[in-house]
């Protein structure tokens, strides 16, 4: 069989709410609507974790953190777990990674046969979470709201200049395959790392958002006092205190996300025009890692399972797929089975302990009754905190706090916390019986700790004496590009070029 070509376009902390059925009509994204116009549009789909390194290993492998052992932003990925590289090489496709995918741990590759770019996130386990010490801020490398005090416009910034370089590598490599040197079928992964914050943004971006209705959130900041425990240990987390946020702060950080947005589908219309240009057909896959608060409710950025952090847009456009927008909950998860069932993938020997299901049976039309399961154990958090997310309703479990259960069909901004309520006794019960039938949560708990404990010596112990860096270093083979010596000038010309017979 002919199996298809893939393209995974990735985003990093793009809020699913801005995605109600593809970009938001006030967006200037007219790639990303008319991609949305021919794909299958998963109105409400979820991260399996709600921070970088956590939610792209699940993303990657349809397990949950609590399986992959990624727990936050600095631990391991094992080299052992399978990923949709992984399954989709071992079916004959050439792999390839161009941008960001915060792999910790010596392994900087995970089944990805090529890798176009280094990462823009370290590699080593320097930003590990201590729950022996709760409260405790690491400035340097936790989040604080400086992010959006020092929002504005710049030509040029370190995540600009990362984005820069990811689209021009995947540009390149699309040239590349259309050149037909491999005759395997590809897969190329390309990940942005906008529109994460900072909240900074070129000028051609932000002014078209200088009349923007959506600058502000819509519903009002919650005070301190008022916010429940985890979303108080993310304030603290972000150091509240010491910044003075008011409305002007918070439509600039808007304006320059909304704005970054508008890059990013300036990009992804470079490679889907180079995917075009080169005649070149392939499913494509559009999806984010986790989302960002915005502002609502007085948060920012992610770590928390609020609708602006947790929700993530999904789109997939594939020849037999009927265009579509499916409001079913689904789940980051499910792309693994997805993709290995639309490429004919074998995942058969990894079923049993894989999370995700694939969509295709939902696509087209078959009732889904599973819930989509969420996982957090990382900086804010004091404990491990699970989600459900089935039919109308969310619910939160932590040990450490009291739990939510929200109805979001009656109350889209989650601001009634029905745990308490005696009319939805029976709700309450069925999903902590649910938690308690799916996770032992002091198992969960001590794997955490043992986990940052081990990493935090280790990573002390790295550090003295000499340093070998986990990061990856791309190999440029400047022997093997343009014309050198052993090459026959005649035969490289002809090859190189496409199409070759115009």
């Amino acid at each position: 069989m002919t199996r298809p070509n893939i393209l995974v376009v990735m985003v990093d902390q793009l809020n699913g709410t801005l995605f109600p059925d593809g970009p938001a009509d006030w967006l200037h994204a007219p790639n990303l609507k008319a991609l949305a116009a021919r794909s299958v549009r998963f109105a409400n789909t979820y991260t399996a974790s709600p921070l970088c390194a956590p939610a792209r290993a699940s993303f990657m492998s349809g397990q949950l953190p609590s399986q992959t052992r990624v727990y936050d932003n600095a631990a391991e990925f094992a080299s052992d777990i399978p990923t949709y590289a992984h399954h989709l090489r071992r079916a004959g496709y050439q792999t390839a990674l161009s941008g960001k995918m915060h792999f910790v741990g010596p392994d900087q590759l995970h089944g990805f046969e090529e890798r176009l770019t280094t990462d823009i996130y370290p590699a080593d386990f320097g930003w590990t979470p201590d729950y022996r010490r709760p409260g405790e801020r690491i400035d340097w490398w936790y989040h604080n709201l400086g992010s959006v005090t020092g929002a504005g416009v710049a030509e040029i910034t370190n995540q600009l200049e990362y984005d820069d370089e990811v689209a021009f590598h995947a540009v390149q490599k699309l040239y590349d395959l259309a050149r037909g040197k491999d005759a395997r079928p590809w897969c190329l992964t390309v990940s942005f790392t906008h529109p994460h914050d900072p909240y900074v943004a070129r000028r051609k971006y932000w002014d078209l958002y200088e009349a923007c209705d959506h600058l502000l959130p819509e519903g009002p900041a919650l005070t301190y006092e008022d916010q429940d425990p985890h979303a108080q240990r993310l304030l603290d987390a972000s150091d509240w205190r010491n910044f003075d946020i008011g409305k002007d702060e918070i439509r600039r950080a808007r304006r320059a996300y909304f704005a970054n947005i508008s890059y990013l589908d300036d990009k992804i219309g470079e490679i889907l025009g180079a995917l075009e240009a080169t005649c070149q057909e392939a499913i494509v896959v559009f999806v984010s890692d986790h989302g960002d608060m915005l502002g609502e409710r007085g948060l920012w950025f992610k770590m928390s399972f609020f609708e602006g952090s947790a929700r993530v847009p999904l789109m997939i456009a594939a020849p037999g797929l009927e265009p579509q927008r499916i409001d079913d909950s689904v789940s980051t998860l499910d792309v693994v089975p997805t993709l290995c069932a639309l490429a004919d993938a074998n995942i058969q020997d990894v079923l049993s302990w894989t999370t995700g299901e694939s969509l295709l049976g939902l696509i087209h039309g078959e009732p889904r009754e599973t819930p989509v399961l969420m996982e957090y154990a990382a900086e804010g958090s004091i404990a491990p905190m699970v989600c459900i997310r089935s039919g109308p309703y969310k619910y939160v479990h932590c040990p450490a706090d009291p739990p939510q259960l929200f109805d979001l069909v009656n109350d889209p901004d989650e601001r009634v916390n029905l745990a308490g309520d005696p009319d939805h006794a029976a709700a309450a019960r069925m999903f902590a019986e649910d938690v308690a039938r799916r996770w032992n949560m002091e198992s969960f708990d001590a794997a955490v700790r043992e986990s940052q404990a081990r990493r935090l010596v280790v990573y002390e112990a790295l550090r003295n004496g000499a340093y070998f860096p986990w990061d990856y270093q791309p190999l440029a083979r400047a022997s093997e590009r343009y014309m050198r010596n052993h090459m026959d000038l005649n035969i490289l010309e002809e090859t190189q070029r496409y199409p070759r017979g115009e």
